[in-house]
């Protein structure tokens, strides 16, 4: 049985996420807490809770045992980009791309 956890619009880098989101992938639910807890990234902590919830998505199921759940699928999508303007030498400027993501997890059964 799937459940599904999606966060949207993260003020993340998709470029950042993925390096996190690829540690991950495939494991164990209890292993993939684990190695969150202790990735010194920004996106370790948004992916773990990311993580959290689709386990407590996963629990809302009486027939679904929490200890065998694992990371089926992770990814990170590019969300919309907020576009600002950095100024720059002879009156000109530079574009400034602050990037969002969406962030999917997708935890099933051993």
């Amino acid at each position: 049985m799937e459940s599904k956890a999606v966060l949207k619009y993260v003020r993340i880098s998709p470029q950042k996420a993925r390096l996190v989101v690829d540690m991950v992938r495939g494991k164990k639910v209890e292993e993939a807490d684990r190695i969150l807890t202790f990735a010194q990234k920004k996106a370790a902590r948004i992916i773990k809770k990311v993580v959290k919830s689709a386990v407590a998505n996963a629990t809302q199921n009486p027939n679904v045992d929490e200890n065998i759940l694992y990371v089926k699928k992770i990814f990170v999508d590019q969300g919309p980009s907020l576009k600002r303007w950095r100024a720059r030498a002879q009156g000109r400027v530079a574009p400034i791309k602050k990037r969002m993501s969406h962030i999917t997890v997708v935890l099933d059964e051993y």
